[in-house]
C-alpha cells in the first residue's frame, strides 16, 4: 500500500516521526549529485551521492513507495534569504559587507566568512535561517499529507540493566576472584574498549558527511579539520604547563 492509499483511506494525514535535523540537512543541501529520501514510516532521513552510492541500490529506493525524494530549497530561494537578514541587520558597516559578499559566484561562502567573526549575528542568521528552512518542511510535509509526530528518545540503559539483559555475573571487588599476577603479561589481543567502538563509529560518521559534501565545501571542511589539528598540541602543551604565562585565549600564531 502506497502513502497516498494509506492517506486517502483515513481522510487524514499519515502520521511519520520525521528526523528533523536530518531533514533538515536535506532540505539545505541542493546539491545536483546529493539526493535525500525520507521513509515515511520510520521518518529517517538517507542520502544517496552519485559516485558514492551503488546506483543499484539508488534504484530500488527509487522504486520503494516507503521512500519519498526530498525537494530541497533551491539555491535562489536561499540567496533570498540572505538578502532578506541583511536588510534587518542594524549595523550599517556589517551590512554593507554583507551586501558586498553576496554580489556574484561564491556568495554563500563569502556571506559565512563575514559572518565567521560575528558570533552574536551569526547565531542570529542561523536563527533567521532555520524558521525558514522549518516553514518549508513544514509546507513540503502537509503538501505529501504527512503530520509530523514526536519520535522516541532513545535512552541509554544503566550498567546493572545492561548486565541484568545479557544474564552477566555481577562484578565482585573479592581479592579471591581476581587474577594472580605471575609477572608475566598476557599475549592475548587487548579486547577493544568502548570508547575504541565510539571513535570508530565517529570516523566512519566523518566519513560519510566528507563524501555526502558538495564539491564547493571541501575545502572549507579541510581547513578546518587542519586548524584542529594544528591545534591540539598546542592546547596539550598549555594542560602540561599551566604557569607558562601564555594567554590561553591566543594561538601560537597571535590569533
Amino acid at each position: 500500500m502506497t502513502m497516498s492509499d494509506d492517506t486517502s483511506d483515513k481522510g487524514a494525514n499519515r502520521k511519520v516521526p520525521v528526523a528533523w535535523e536530518a531533514l533538515e540537512d536535506a532540505f539545505e543541501n541542493n546539491a545536483p549529485e546529493v539526493h535525500s529520501y525520507l521513509n515515511v514510516d520510520s521518518g529517517d532521513v538517507i542520502r544517496v551521492v552519485d559516485g558514492v552510492a551503488d546506483p543499484a541500490m539508488h534504484a530500488r529506493i527509487t522504486q520503494d513507495p516507503m521512500y519519498m525524494l526530498v525537494d530541497p530549497v533551491s539555491s535562489r530561494e536561499q540567496y533570498r534569504w540572505m538578502e532578506r537578514y541583511i536588510t534587518i541587520i542594524d549595523e550599517p558597516e556589517l551590512r554593507q559587507k554583507l551586501v558586498s559578499a553576496i554580489d556574484g559566484k561564491g556568495a554563500f561562502r563569502r556571506f559565512k566568512d563575514v559572518l565567521m567573526n560575528q558570533p552574536v549575528e551569526r547565531e542570529r542568521w542561523f536563527t533567521f535561517r532555520s524558521e525558514r528552512l522549518r516553514t518549508a518542511m513544514e509546507t513540503w510535509l502537509s503538501a505529501h499529507g504527512i503530520e509530523a509526530v514526536e519520535r522516541k528518545k532513545w535512552e541509554v540503559p544503566s550498567a546493572d540493566a545492561s548486565a541484568a539483559t545479557a544474564g552477566a555475573a555481577p562484578v565482585t571487588t573479592d581479592a579471591a576472584a581476581a587474577p594472580v599476577d605471575d609477572g608475566v603479561k598476557s599475549a592475548a589481543p587487548t579486547a577493544p574498549t568502548a570508547q575504541d567502538g565510539a571513535e570508530e563509529a565517529t570516523r566512519a560518521r566523518l566519513a560519510k558527511l566528507v563524501a555526502s559534501l558538495p564539491g564547493r565545501e571541501l575545502e572549507m571542511a579541510v581547513d578546518f579539520l587542519e586548524y584542529l589539528r594544528e591545534r591540539r598540541p598546542l592546547s596539550r602543551a598549555r594542560a602540561k604547563d599551566p604557569g607558562s604565562g601564555s594567554d590561553p585565549g591566543t594561538d601560537a600564531d597571535g590569533a
